[in-house]
């Protein structure tokens, strides 16, 4: 099987050329391309996983409905829609709210260092997820979702805690 070959990026968001996506993850970790898809149904609930334990890095912790990064060549927006149907099992309409960069360890060998887009988009059908991809998934309140993110927020992943600061909440209509 071929290296998955991901986007380095500057801090303009300006392709600096192609990366395999494990060595982007290599501490202190590249500045690569990724995005984050928020989902929320219509009664004002977000959908949430529980990363799988065997993930490379922040397994067992709670995070956004997907995340990932687009291949090298690949259009930002059509990925994020190609990832939603790989990781979740569905397709939903897609919106691009706003962007950010961080930067997260996970032990002594991966870090996370992304310029990430967030995505938010709606759905209501049955969640034929991918077991492969999360251990649980469920809809929470979003009232309650952010007082366990301020009591527990050990329990959620880096870019989510950062999405959810930075307004994602204002689509929980």
């Amino acid at each position: 099987m071929a290296e998955e070959q991901i986007i380095l990026v500057d801090e303009e968001d300006r392709a600096l050329g192609p990366i395999e996506k494990m060595a982007a993850h290599v501490r202190p970790g590249r500045l690569h391309r990724a995005f984050s898809i928020f989902i929320f149904n219509s009664q004002g609930q977000m959908l949430v996983q529980l990363r799988g334990r065997k993930k490379y890095h922040f397994g067992g912790l709670w995070t956004n409905a997907c995340c990932s990064h687009p291949r090298w060549g690949e259009e930002l927006k059509s990925a994020a829609g190609r990832r939603l149907g790989e990781e979740c099992g569905f397709a939903a309409e897609l919106e691009e709210i706003f962007s950010f960069i961080y930067q997260a360890d996970w032990n002594d060998q991966i870090s996370e260092h992304e310029l990430d887009h967030v995505f938010v988009g709606k759905y209501d059908g049955k969640l034929p997820v991918n077991p492969d991809e999360a251990e649980d998934w469920r809809w929470v309140d979003c009232h309650q979702l952010m007082a366990d993110v301020n009591k527990h927020p050990e329990q959620y992943t880096p870019w989510f805690k950062i999405a959810i600061d930075r307004g994602v909440l204002a689509y929980c209509r």
